[in-house]
């Protein structure tokens, strides 16, 4: 299943967040880690401030092993939306804003 994700950045923990994406810590996590890193490099950020992405989850609850590993350290505000297929989002890529973020 594919759900459209949007979250709010914990702006304190952009630059352990960014050195785990660098660093393989978070691709190397099973079995979820390499659509974790694929999913952060497709997210976008919004002129309001929200990070929002697509990602792909055969959890019952969804996303509940990224955000219980993850993304509720590094995130807040998150809401999951099932949707039919991958999407492809306009505004500024997430991972230059995250190195931007994190060098602060």
């Amino acid at each position: 299943m594919f759900f459209r994700v949007t979250a709010k950045l914990n702006h304190g923990k952009a630059p352990a967040f960014l050195e785990k994406l660098r660093d393989g810590t978070i691709r190397k996590q099973k079995p979820d880690g390499q659509e974790i890193f694929d999913s952060m490099n497709r997210a976008v950020v919004l002129e309001s401030g929200q990070i929002l992405w697509d990602e792909m989850c055969f959890c019952p609850t969804p996303l509940a092993h990224e955000r219980s590993t993850v993304y509720d350290e590094h995130f807040d505000d998150m809401t999951a939306k099932e949707i039919a297929e991958r999407q492809q989002y306009k505004g500024q890529p997430f991972m230059e804003f995250l190195e931007e973020t994190a060098s602060g």
